[in-house]
Protein backbone atom coordinates (compact mmCIF):
# COMPACT_ATOMS: atom_id res chain seq x y z
CA UNK A 1 0.00 0.00 0.00
CA UNK A 2 1.43 3.57 -1.22
CA UNK A 3 0.64 6.17 1.63
CA UNK A 4 1.18 9.73 0.64
CA UNK A 5 1.07 12.98 2.32
CA UNK A 6 -1.76 14.64 0.49
CA UNK A 7 -1.75 18.54 0.73
CA UNK A 8 -5.45 18.91 0.94
CA UNK A 9 -6.06 17.07 4.38
CA UNK A 10 -2.36 17.28 5.77
CA UNK A 11 -2.10 13.66 6.46
CA UNK A 12 -0.56 10.60 4.77
CA UNK A 13 -3.25 8.70 3.00
CA UNK A 14 -3.51 5.13 1.43
CA UNK A 15 -3.52 5.88 -1.94
CA UNK A 16 -6.52 4.26 -4.20
CA UNK A 17 -6.68 5.38 -7.73
CA UNK A 18 -9.82 6.07 -9.42
CA UNK A 19 -9.15 3.16 -11.87
CA UNK A 20 -7.60 0.07 -11.10
CA UNK A 21 -4.37 -0.01 -12.17
CA UNK A 22 -3.63 3.27 -13.49
CA UNK A 23 -2.97 6.84 -12.40
CA UNK A 24 -3.89 10.24 -13.83
CA UNK A 25 -1.40 12.68 -12.66
CA UNK A 26 -0.99 16.38 -14.10
CA UNK A 27 2.41 18.37 -13.19
CA UNK A 28 3.02 21.68 -13.12
CA UNK A 29 5.22 22.37 -16.17
CA UNK A 30 8.01 25.41 -16.54
CA UNK A 31 6.64 28.94 -17.89
CA UNK A 32 9.55 28.84 -20.84
CA UNK A 33 10.60 32.67 -21.02
CA UNK A 34 13.79 31.83 -19.84
CA UNK A 35 16.51 28.61 -18.52
CA UNK A 36 15.27 26.80 -15.71
CA UNK A 37 17.68 26.63 -12.50
CA UNK A 38 18.32 23.74 -10.12
CA UNK A 39 15.25 24.87 -8.01
CA UNK A 40 13.31 24.97 -10.86
CA UNK A 41 14.43 21.24 -12.19
CA UNK A 42 14.08 20.24 -8.35
CA UNK A 43 10.44 20.36 -8.78
CA UNK A 44 10.50 17.87 -11.58
CA UNK A 45 12.86 15.40 -10.13
CA UNK A 46 10.14 15.09 -7.76
CA UNK A 47 7.17 14.33 -9.97
CA UNK A 48 9.63 11.90 -11.63
CA UNK A 49 10.05 10.40 -8.20
CA UNK A 50 6.50 10.28 -7.71
CA UNK A 51 5.39 8.08 -11.07
CA UNK A 52 8.95 6.03 -10.86
CA UNK A 53 6.78 5.00 -7.37
CA UNK A 54 3.67 4.07 -9.16
CA UNK A 55 5.96 1.99 -12.26
CA UNK A 56 7.15 0.07 -9.75
CA UNK A 57 3.97 -0.74 -7.98
CA UNK A 58 2.91 -1.69 -11.13
CA UNK A 59 0.73 1.03 -11.96
CA UNK A 60 0.29 2.60 -15.67
CA UNK A 61 0.84 6.39 -15.38
CA UNK A 62 -1.04 8.66 -17.83
CA UNK A 63 1.50 12.02 -17.05
CA UNK A 64 0.36 15.35 -18.45
CA UNK A 65 2.91 18.35 -18.11
CA UNK A 66 1.94 22.11 -19.06
CA UNK A 67 4.18 24.49 -20.58
CA UNK A 68 3.06 27.65 -19.91
CA UNK A 69 4.04 29.89 -22.86
CA UNK A 70 1.15 32.66 -22.75
CA UNK A 71 -0.42 34.55 -19.40
CA UNK A 72 1.82 34.48 -16.88
CA UNK A 73 2.24 37.51 -15.68
CA UNK A 74 4.94 39.25 -13.48
CA UNK A 75 2.71 39.41 -10.55
CA UNK A 76 -0.02 37.48 -8.56
CA UNK A 77 -2.29 40.50 -8.60
CA UNK A 78 -2.76 39.82 -12.27
CA UNK A 79 -0.60 43.06 -13.20
CA UNK A 80 2.62 43.96 -14.67
CA UNK A 81 3.93 42.55 -17.98
CA UNK A 82 3.51 38.98 -19.36
CA UNK A 83 6.89 36.97 -18.99
CA UNK A 84 6.77 36.18 -22.25
CA UNK A 85 5.94 39.16 -23.96
CA UNK A 86 8.50 41.21 -21.42
CA UNK A 87 11.16 38.00 -23.07
CA UNK A 88 10.10 38.62 -26.20
CA UNK A 89 10.80 42.47 -26.52
CA UNK A 90 14.52 41.86 -24.39
CA UNK A 91 15.67 39.10 -26.89
CA UNK A 92 14.34 40.86 -29.99
CA UNK A 93 12.33 37.88 -31.56
CA UNK A 94 8.92 36.79 -31.28
CA UNK A 95 6.83 34.92 -28.29
CA UNK A 96 6.63 31.74 -29.92
CA UNK A 97 10.71 31.73 -30.92
CA UNK A 98 11.24 32.78 -26.98
CA UNK A 99 8.80 29.74 -25.96
CA UNK A 100 10.23 27.17 -28.30
CA UNK A 101 13.88 28.00 -27.90
CA UNK A 102 13.87 27.98 -23.97
CA UNK A 103 11.42 25.06 -24.03
CA UNK A 104 13.78 22.64 -26.25
CA UNK A 105 16.62 23.36 -23.61
CA UNK A 106 13.97 22.22 -20.53
CA UNK A 107 13.50 19.36 -22.47
CA UNK A 108 17.10 18.63 -22.68
CA UNK A 109 17.77 19.24 -19.08
CA UNK A 110 15.46 16.97 -18.40
CA UNK A 111 17.30 14.18 -20.35
CA UNK A 112 20.41 14.82 -18.64
CA UNK A 113 18.37 14.62 -15.24
CA UNK A 114 17.14 10.95 -16.48
CA UNK A 115 13.55 12.18 -16.46
CA UNK A 116 11.03 10.22 -17.97
CA UNK A 117 9.05 12.18 -20.32
CA UNK A 118 5.15 12.52 -19.87
CA UNK A 119 2.28 10.91 -21.85
CA UNK A 120 1.66 14.11 -23.55
CA UNK A 121 3.43 17.84 -23.53
CA UNK A 122 0.64 20.65 -23.30
CA UNK A 123 1.06 24.00 -24.52
CA UNK A 124 -1.46 26.58 -22.89
CA UNK A 125 -1.51 28.45 -26.37
CA UNK A 126 -2.37 25.56 -27.84
CA UNK A 127 -5.75 25.29 -25.61
CA UNK A 128 -7.18 28.55 -25.78
CA UNK A 129 -10.56 27.07 -26.79
CA UNK A 130 -10.31 24.53 -23.99
CA UNK A 131 -9.85 27.20 -21.66
CA UNK A 132 -12.05 29.77 -23.60
CA UNK A 133 -14.57 27.13 -22.80
CA UNK A 134 -14.09 26.53 -19.04
CA UNK A 135 -14.61 30.58 -18.60
CA UNK A 136 -17.67 30.26 -20.59
CA UNK A 137 -19.23 27.28 -18.24
CA UNK A 138 -18.13 29.65 -15.05
CA UNK A 139 -20.10 32.47 -16.88
CA UNK A 140 -23.04 30.59 -17.02
CA UNK A 141 -22.85 29.52 -13.62
CA UNK A 142 -21.94 33.17 -12.29
CA UNK A 143 -18.91 32.90 -10.99
CA UNK A 144 -17.67 35.69 -13.02
CA UNK A 145 -17.34 39.20 -13.77
CA UNK A 146 -16.28 42.28 -15.73
CA UNK A 147 -13.48 44.90 -15.10
CA UNK A 148 -12.31 47.20 -17.69
CA UNK A 149 -9.35 45.03 -18.12
CA UNK A 150 -10.61 41.55 -18.07
CA UNK A 151 -12.98 38.57 -16.50
CA UNK A 152 -12.33 37.59 -13.18
CA UNK A 153 -13.41 34.60 -10.96
CA UNK A 154 -15.49 35.94 -8.04
CA UNK A 155 -13.35 33.68 -5.17
CA UNK A 156 -17.01 34.34 -2.38
CA UNK A 157 -18.83 32.47 -4.82
CA UNK A 158 -16.80 29.45 -4.11
CA UNK A 159 -17.74 28.38 -0.12
CA UNK A 160 -14.67 26.11 0.06
CA UNK A 161 -11.82 28.60 -1.36
CA UNK A 162 -8.50 28.53 0.06
CA UNK A 163 -9.21 25.27 1.50
CA UNK A 164 -5.93 24.00 -0.32
CA UNK A 165 -3.44 26.34 1.50
CA UNK A 166 -6.09 26.80 4.79
CA UNK A 167 -6.05 30.55 3.95
CA UNK A 168 -7.95 32.54 6.49
CA UNK A 169 -10.27 34.52 3.96
CA UNK A 170 -11.77 36.90 6.24
CA UNK A 171 -8.16 37.78 7.85
CA UNK A 172 -6.79 38.87 4.17
CA UNK A 173 -6.45 42.51 3.82
CA UNK A 174 -6.09 44.04 0.22
CA UNK A 175 -2.71 43.91 -0.92
CA UNK A 176 -1.75 41.97 1.94
CA UNK A 177 -1.22 39.16 -0.74
CA UNK A 178 -2.48 40.87 -3.70
CA UNK A 179 -3.54 44.79 -5.25
CA UNK A 180 -7.31 44.75 -5.74
CA UNK A 181 -7.38 47.41 -8.45
CA UNK A 182 -11.13 46.94 -9.83
CA UNK A 183 -11.43 43.43 -7.75
CA UNK A 184 -14.46 42.86 -5.45
CA UNK A 185 -12.19 40.47 -3.37
CA UNK A 186 -8.33 40.18 -2.64
CA UNK A 187 -8.62 36.80 -3.82
CA UNK A 188 -10.23 37.33 -7.23
CA UNK A 189 -8.35 36.03 -10.46
CA UNK A 190 -8.07 36.88 -13.94
CA UNK A 191 -9.48 33.87 -16.09
CA UNK A 192 -9.50 36.32 -19.43
CA UNK A 193 -7.29 40.13 -19.47
CA UNK A 194 -8.18 42.12 -22.45
CA UNK A 195 -5.16 42.87 -24.94
CA UNK A 196 -5.18 46.72 -23.77
CA UNK A 197 -3.92 49.18 -26.34
CA UNK A 198 -3.62 47.71 -29.88
CA UNK A 199 -0.10 46.16 -30.91
CA UNK A 200 1.08 45.73 -27.44
CA UNK A 201 0.87 42.38 -27.52
CA UNK A 202 2.10 39.70 -29.88
CA UNK A 203 -0.16 36.49 -28.08
CA UNK A 204 -4.03 37.49 -28.19
CA UNK A 205 -7.14 35.63 -29.18
CA UNK A 206 -11.02 36.89 -30.16
CA UNK A 207 -13.29 35.93 -27.36
CA UNK A 208 -16.52 36.49 -26.23
CA UNK A 209 -15.65 39.30 -24.27
CA UNK A 210 -12.85 40.91 -26.30
CA UNK A 211 -9.92 40.35 -27.92
CA UNK A 212 -7.10 39.04 -24.90
CA UNK A 213 -5.42 36.20 -23.70
CA UNK A 214 -6.30 33.65 -20.80
CA UNK A 215 -4.90 34.00 -17.22
CA UNK A 216 -2.31 31.99 -15.56
CA UNK A 217 -4.24 29.93 -13.48
CA UNK A 218 -7.30 28.61 -16.49
CA UNK A 219 -5.02 26.97 -18.57
CA UNK A 220 -3.92 23.95 -15.74
CA UNK A 221 -7.58 23.30 -15.12
CA UNK A 222 -8.77 23.20 -19.04
CA UNK A 223 -5.49 21.14 -19.93
CA UNK A 224 -5.74 18.49 -16.87
CA UNK A 225 -9.33 18.01 -16.96
CA UNK A 226 -9.32 17.23 -20.93
CA UNK A 227 -6.65 14.75 -21.43
CA UNK A 228 -7.12 13.40 -17.13
CA UNK A 229 -10.82 13.63 -16.59
CA UNK A 230 -12.92 16.11 -14.21
CA UNK A 231 -11.93 14.54 -11.21
CA UNK A 232 -8.12 12.61 -11.53
CA UNK A 233 -5.42 10.99 -8.89
CA UNK A 234 -2.39 13.11 -8.75
CA UNK A 235 -1.19 16.78 -9.27
CA UNK A 236 2.35 17.40 -8.54
CA UNK A 237 3.94 20.95 -7.74
CA UNK A 238 5.85 23.18 -5.65
CA UNK A 239 5.14 24.42 -2.26
CA UNK A 240 4.80 27.92 -3.58
CA UNK A 241 2.07 26.85 -5.70
CA UNK A 242 -0.42 26.55 -3.08
CA UNK A 243 -1.46 29.49 -1.62
CA UNK A 244 -2.49 31.15 -5.38
CA UNK A 245 -1.67 29.07 -8.55
CA UNK A 246 -3.73 25.45 -6.69
CA UNK A 247 -5.89 27.15 -4.82
CA UNK A 248 -6.86 29.01 -7.79
CA UNK A 249 -6.88 25.59 -9.97
CA UNK A 250 -9.37 23.86 -7.45
CA UNK A 251 -11.64 27.00 -7.00
CA UNK A 252 -12.36 27.47 -11.11
CA UNK A 253 -12.49 23.43 -11.75
CA UNK A 254 -14.85 22.49 -8.63
CA UNK A 255 -17.07 25.68 -9.50
CA UNK A 256 -17.25 24.44 -13.22
CA UNK A 257 -17.60 20.85 -12.98
CA UNK A 258 -19.20 20.44 -9.28
CA UNK A 259 -16.92 17.88 -8.45
CA UNK A 260 -13.62 17.19 -6.67
CA UNK A 261 -10.56 18.52 -8.68
CA UNK A 262 -8.00 15.84 -7.37
CA UNK A 263 -7.61 13.36 -4.72
CA UNK A 264 -4.22 13.95 -3.63
CA UNK A 265 -2.02 16.90 -4.02
CA UNK A 266 1.48 16.24 -3.96
CA UNK A 267 4.20 18.96 -3.03
CA UNK A 268 7.87 19.63 -2.98
CA UNK A 269 9.74 21.78 -0.64
CA UNK A 270 11.82 24.64 -1.65
CA UNK A 271 15.24 24.22 -2.64
CA UNK A 272 17.96 26.15 -0.27
CA UNK A 273 20.75 28.34 -0.84
CA UNK A 274 22.81 30.20 2.16
CA UNK A 275 19.36 29.42 4.12
CA UNK A 276 17.07 31.36 1.53
CA UNK A 277 14.69 30.04 -1.57
CA UNK A 278 16.43 29.84 -4.58
CA UNK A 279 14.81 32.18 -7.16
CA UNK A 280 15.40 33.67 -10.48
CA UNK A 281 14.10 37.08 -8.69
CA UNK A 282 17.36 36.77 -6.62
CA UNK A 283 19.59 35.76 -9.95
CA UNK A 284 18.73 31.98 -9.55
CA UNK A 285 21.63 29.91 -8.86
CA UNK A 286 22.52 27.22 -11.66
CA UNK A 287 21.85 25.61 -14.60
CA UNK A 288 22.44 21.96 -15.19
CA UNK A 289 24.87 23.22 -17.68
CA UNK A 290 26.58 25.82 -15.39
CA UNK A 291 27.04 22.98 -12.78
CA UNK A 292 28.21 20.52 -15.68
CA UNK A 293 30.84 22.54 -16.16
CA UNK A 294 32.22 22.88 -12.99
CA UNK A 295 32.51 18.71 -13.08
CA UNK A 296 29.32 17.47 -11.57
CA UNK A 297 27.44 15.31 -13.48
CA UNK A 298 23.60 16.16 -13.79
CA UNK A 299 22.98 12.90 -11.89
CA UNK A 300 25.08 13.83 -9.31
CA UNK A 301 22.19 16.79 -8.54
CA UNK A 302 19.53 14.06 -8.63
CA UNK A 303 21.25 12.18 -5.83
CA UNK A 304 21.75 15.22 -3.57
CA UNK A 305 17.75 15.60 -4.47
CA UNK A 306 17.46 11.91 -3.31
CA UNK A 307 19.20 12.08 0.11
CA UNK A 308 16.33 14.59 1.64
CA UNK A 309 13.01 13.84 2.09
CA UNK A 310 11.01 15.52 -0.84
CA UNK A 311 8.50 17.49 2.14
CA UNK A 312 11.75 18.97 3.76
CA UNK A 313 13.71 22.02 2.88
CA UNK A 314 17.03 21.01 0.41
CA UNK A 315 20.07 22.96 1.38
CA UNK A 316 22.05 23.24 -1.96
CA UNK A 317 26.24 24.28 -1.79
CA UNK A 318 29.05 22.80 -3.60
CA UNK A 319 30.55 21.44 -0.86
CA UNK A 320 27.31 18.83 -0.78
CA UNK A 321 27.71 18.48 -4.16
CA UNK A 322 31.30 16.81 -3.89
CA UNK A 323 29.86 14.74 -0.96
CA UNK A 324 27.38 13.46 -3.46
CA UNK A 325 29.70 13.08 -6.22
CA UNK A 326 31.69 10.86 -4.26
CA UNK A 327 28.96 8.72 -3.10
CA UNK A 328 27.68 8.26 -6.55
CA UNK A 329 30.96 7.21 -8.26
CA UNK A 330 31.51 5.16 -4.85
CA UNK A 331 27.93 3.54 -5.93
CA UNK A 332 29.32 2.86 -9.29
CA UNK A 333 32.47 1.32 -8.48
CA UNK A 334 31.34 -0.90 -5.68
CA UNK A 335 28.24 -2.37 -8.67
CA UNK A 336 31.22 -2.90 -11.58
CA UNK A 337 33.21 -4.57 -8.72
CA UNK A 338 30.05 -6.81 -8.22
CA UNK A 339 29.75 -7.68 -12.37
CA UNK A 340 33.24 -8.36 -12.59
CA UNK A 341 34.60 -10.05 -9.09
CA UNK A 342 30.81 -12.67 -8.77
CA UNK A 343 30.22 -14.75 -5.90
CA UNK A 344 28.06 -17.19 -4.23
CA UNK A 345 25.88 -16.46 -1.30
CA UNK A 346 22.41 -16.41 0.46
CA UNK A 347 19.44 -14.92 -1.92
CA UNK A 348 18.22 -11.75 0.70
CA UNK A 349 16.45 -10.53 -2.75
CA UNK A 350 12.92 -10.58 -0.71
CA UNK A 351 14.27 -9.25 2.77
CA UNK A 352 15.86 -6.28 0.65
CA UNK A 353 12.71 -5.55 -1.41
CA UNK A 354 11.06 -5.17 1.52
CA UNK A 355 12.83 -2.86 3.00
CA UNK A 356 13.24 -0.77 0.42
CA UNK A 357 9.18 -1.17 -0.58
CA UNK A 358 8.56 0.19 3.13
CA UNK A 359 10.78 3.37 2.46
CA UNK A 360 9.53 4.25 -1.06
CA UNK A 361 6.03 3.32 -0.32
CA UNK A 362 5.64 5.57 3.23
CA UNK A 363 5.61 8.81 1.67
CA UNK A 364 8.03 8.37 -0.62
CA UNK A 365 10.52 7.87 1.87
CA UNK A 366 14.37 7.89 -0.47
CA UNK A 367 16.67 9.16 2.40
CA UNK A 368 16.23 5.61 3.70
CA UNK A 369 15.39 3.87 0.18
CA UNK A 370 19.62 4.92 -0.33
CA UNK A 371 19.98 3.99 3.10
CA UNK A 372 18.86 -0.31 1.65
CA UNK A 373 20.82 0.67 -1.54
CA UNK A 374 23.84 0.61 0.64
CA UNK A 375 23.50 -1.96 3.19
CA UNK A 376 22.63 -4.27 -0.02
CA UNK A 377 25.46 -3.30 -1.83
CA UNK A 378 27.88 -3.78 0.87
CA UNK A 379 26.59 -7.17 2.11
CA UNK A 380 29.24 -9.53 1.44
CA UNK A 381 27.05 -12.36 2.11
CA UNK A 382 24.46 -12.09 -0.12
CA UNK A 383 24.78 -13.49 -3.72
CA UNK A 384 26.86 -11.08 -6.07
CA UNK A 385 24.47 -11.70 -9.41
CA UNK A 386 20.98 -11.50 -7.51
CA UNK A 387 22.64 -8.37 -5.28
CA UNK A 388 23.43 -6.46 -8.99
CA UNK A 389 20.17 -7.43 -10.20
CA UNK A 390 18.51 -6.34 -6.97
CA UNK A 391 20.20 -2.83 -7.21
CA UNK A 392 19.28 -2.36 -10.88
CA UNK A 393 15.66 -2.75 -9.96
CA UNK A 394 16.29 -0.04 -7.06
CA UNK A 395 17.67 2.16 -9.57
CA UNK A 396 14.11 2.18 -11.97
CA UNK A 397 13.16 4.02 -9.21
CA UNK A 398 16.33 5.91 -8.25
CA UNK A 399 17.03 7.08 -12.25
CA UNK A 400 20.82 7.03 -11.50
CA UNK A 401 21.36 5.24 -14.66
CA UNK A 402 23.14 2.23 -12.86
CA UNK A 403 22.24 0.05 -15.40
CA UNK A 404 25.22 -0.91 -18.06
CA UNK A 405 27.72 0.62 -16.20
CA UNK A 406 31.24 0.48 -17.84
CA UNK A 407 34.56 0.57 -16.00
CA UNK A 408 36.32 3.99 -16.70
CA UNK A 409 40.27 3.19 -17.36
CA UNK A 410 42.46 5.18 -15.32
CA UNK A 411 45.43 6.52 -16.88
CA UNK A 412 47.74 7.11 -14.00
CA UNK A 413 50.41 9.74 -14.16
CA UNK A 414 54.30 8.66 -13.53
CA UNK A 415 54.69 11.01 -10.20
CA UNK A 416 51.10 9.18 -9.00
CA UNK A 417 51.90 5.91 -9.61
CA UNK A 418 55.82 6.65 -7.51
CA UNK A 419 53.73 8.12 -4.74
CA UNK A 420 51.30 5.40 -4.36
CA UNK A 421 54.37 2.54 -4.79
CA UNK A 422 55.86 4.79 -1.79
CA UNK A 423 52.86 5.17 0.75
CA UNK A 424 52.79 1.05 -0.12
CA UNK A 425 56.38 0.72 1.44
CA UNK A 426 55.51 3.49 4.66
CA UNK A 427 52.70 1.07 5.22
CA UNK A 428 54.24 -1.99 5.37
CA UNK A 429 56.78 -0.26 7.83
CA UNK A 430 53.95 1.03 9.55
CA UNK A 431 54.58 4.76 9.19
CA UNK A 432 50.90 5.49 9.11
CA UNK A 433 51.33 9.31 9.61
CA UNK A 434 53.74 9.98 6.52
CA UNK A 435 51.20 7.51 4.86
CA UNK A 436 48.33 9.41 5.26
CA UNK A 437 50.25 13.01 4.22
CA UNK A 438 50.94 10.68 1.07
CA UNK A 439 47.36 10.00 0.41
CA UNK A 440 46.29 13.48 0.66
CA UNK A 441 49.23 15.12 -1.86
CA UNK A 442 47.27 11.48 -4.29
CA UNK A 443 44.10 13.55 -3.63
CA UNK A 444 45.24 16.71 -4.83
CA UNK A 445 46.62 15.89 -7.89
CA UNK A 446 43.04 14.41 -8.36
CA UNK A 447 43.11 10.04 -7.73
CA UNK A 448 41.72 7.75 -4.57
CA UNK A 449 43.96 5.53 -2.96
CA UNK A 450 41.54 2.63 -2.13
CA UNK A 451 43.20 -0.24 0.22
CA UNK A 452 42.40 -3.77 -0.47
CA UNK A 453 43.90 -6.95 0.81
CA UNK A 454 45.50 -7.57 -2.61
CA UNK A 455 47.13 -4.13 -2.42
CA UNK A 456 46.52 -0.39 -3.30
CA UNK A 457 43.84 0.30 -6.01
CA UNK A 458 43.85 3.98 -7.63
CA UNK A 459 40.62 5.33 -8.88
CA UNK A 460 39.84 8.78 -10.30
CA UNK A 461 38.69 11.59 -7.88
Amino acid sequence: MIKLFNTLTRKKENFKSIKSGEVGMYTCGPTVYWYQHIGNLKAYIFADLVKRVFLYNGYKVKQIVNITDVGHLTSDADTGEDKMEKAAKKEGRTAKEIADYYFEIFEKDLVKLNVIPPYKWTKATEHIKEQQELIKVLERKGFTYRTSDGIYFDSSKYKKYGKLAKLNIKGLKAGSRIGMGEKKHSTDFALWKFSGKPGERQQEWASPWGLGFPGWHIECSAMSMKYLGETFDVHTGGEDHIPVHHTNEIAQSESATGKKFVNYWLHEAFLLFKGEKVSKSKGGLYTIDELNNLGYDPLVYRYLNLLAHYRKPMNFSLDLMDSAKNALKKIKRKLIELKKNKHSGKDKTKEYESEFLYAINNDLNTPLAVQVLHRVIDDESFDSEKRVNLIEKFDSVFGLNLTNLKEEKVIVPKDVAEMVKERENMRREKRWAESDILRQRIKERGFLVEDRPEGARIVKE
